[in-house]
């Protein structure tokens, strides 16, 4: 089998498409490039990202498929799974190889999973929505160090920027080793060291910032935990369901779960 080799972008990963219907090759493995350092079995060929080929192939997924299908492609593409990229590429095929409308035709294999990964990575946006806490910096700046399943920073970008507009913030994914920045204007990528920020992300525990914070960060949290402990009625817990509602590796970034 031949096997196409990318660089892991969604415009990489369009440009296989492109190949594909270009050469009239279909029975292809997708792997990028972060993959194909393990042994492959097959023809490799490695395809370059190609704005204006992968810009074509966007344009014909958005004229044949709907708006939530659009959505479900670009929120599978985000979960960064190998086997997700290759339901992504038997997809593209499956549509363009297509007549009729395929949205709702869940008996393909490839419709059904890109329904299923969107899903999945639409309940980690939300709970990064909901669980992310900040910590305020010295200079008013304030920070929040994350570790997603899944690439989630892109979808959750217009979330805090309508939340938060009288403030810096900075949201930063460890894992990914790039996080997003609001500068009260606008929203940047960028680029740092997290281990200088927590000086325990490499176990994933609490948030532990090394950076020096603002005076009334520590009374805050102490404020909010001494709320938590007063209203929280001991007979009456029910650990399972709690740990139902908010699984235990979000636990690190509340504060009332922080010793």
């Amino acid at each position: 089998m031949t096997i196409y080799i990318f660089d892991g972008t969604l415009t990489g990963l369009l440009c296989c498409v492109f190949r594909a219907f270009q050469f009239k090759e279909f029975e292809i493995e997708i792997c990028h490039q972060a993959q194909s350092q393990n042994s492959l079995l097959g023809d490799t060929i490695v395809v370059p990202s190609d704005d204006v080929q992968a810009q074509r192939v966007w344009q014909g997924l958005k004229q044949k498929i709907s708006i939530s299908a659009l959505r479900n492609f670009y929120y599978t593409f985000l979960s960064e799974n190998a086997e997700a990229f290759q339901h992504l590429f038997n997809f593209s095929v499956y549509v363009f190889s297509s007549q009729k409308n395929i949205d709702q035709n869940y008996g393909h294999p490839s419709v059904l999973a890109l329904s299923k990964w969107a899903k999945q990575v639409g309940r980690e946006k939300h709970r990064m929505e909901a669980f992310v806490r900040f910590k305020k910096c010295k200079d008013a700046l304030f920070l929040s160090l994350i570790k997603p399943d899944f690439n989630v920073l892109p979808l959750i970008e217009r979330h805090f920027k309508a939340r938060y507009q009288d403030q810096k913030w900075l949201i930063y994914d460890e894992q990914r080793k790039y996080g997003i920045y609001y500068d009260l204007n606008e929203i940047h990528q960028i680029q740092m060291n997290a281990c200088e920020i927590d000086s325990n992300n490499m176990i994933g525990s609490s948030q532990n910032f090394t950076i020096e914070l603002d005076d009334e960060e520590v009374l805050y949290d102490k404020l909010w935990k001494d709320y938590f402990n007063s209203v929280n009625i001991q007979a009456r817990q029910n650990m399972k369901l709690h740990i139902q509602y908010v699984p235990k590796r979000y636990w690190r970034y509340l504060n009332e779960k922080i010793l």
